[in-house]
């Protein structure tokens, strides 16, 4: 099996790959909605669950710091909604990149100033379930097509999270970002791909071949 390959059966995407899948399934939706695409992309940018990107709302999104606050929502909103993709989950602030920052300021704009309004909504204005998109976008189709045929939604989560880790974010932030209740759950996942196994290898041999030469130190046998 080819490592892209591998990369593909774990549901780690690259961005490239990232914006090839969001542009494919706009392209295959009934009048080409581009919210799905978007939805994509944020939702891999910020590891979230698509509860969560469905229900962002405007006064959750802070443009001055570039965050998302995910809150830990138990009771209805003043609509009555009590948003499912988010309750019982723990509350956490997520960073904003700045490749999804026009997204985001664009969806601020559109919402206007009502800080229930949802950034992310289908085309007829109803909320985004994982039924839903996958109906819409003909996911399965889609990503079959892609060469992705096991990726899943919840898949987009592992990418962020592991884009992050390979970006030398500690596993403990990580998990704060993630929501998650221990490590051993964020690690799982992560997913290095094959480029960053051989560079861990390499990063062994220069290690120890300092170590070996005559000006350095010299490992020795422990008897």
């Amino acid at each position: 099996m080819s490592a892209a390959r591998a990369a593909r059966l774990s549901g780690r995407l690259d961005w490239g790959a990232l914006i090839q899948l969001a542009d494919a399934l706009v392209e295959r939706s009934a009048g080409r909605y581009q919210g799905w695409g978007e939805v994509i992309i944020f939702a891999a940018c910020t590891a979230a669950r698509i509860g969560e990107v469905s229900g962002v709302r405007v006064g959750d999104i802070d443009r001055d710091a570039w965050t998302w606050t995910v809150r830990r929502q138990t009771t209805p909103s003043p609509g009555g909604l009590v948003d499912k993709g988010t309750k019982g989950k723990r509350a956490r602030t997520v960073p904003l990149i700045e490749e999804i920052r026009e997204l985001v300021g664009r969806r601020l704009d559109a919402v206007g100033d009502d800080p229930m309004g949802r950034l992310f909504t289908g085309p007829r204005g109803g909320r985004i379930t994982t039924a839903v998109l996958r109906d819409a976008t003909h996911w399965d189709e889609v990503v079959q097509r892609l060469g992705y045929e096991y990726l899943r939604w919840h898949d987009l989560r592992h990418t962020g999270l592991t884009w992050m880790a390979d970006a030398g974010v500690p596993v403990h932030v990580l998990r704060k970002i993630a929501g998650h209740g221990s490590l051993s759950t964020t690690q799982r996942y992560l997913h290095p791909d094959a480029k960053s196994i051989t560079a861990a290898g390499e990063a062994l041999s220069l290690h120890l071949s300092v170590r070996r030469s005559p000006d350095g130190p010299r490992l020795r046998l422990v008897e």
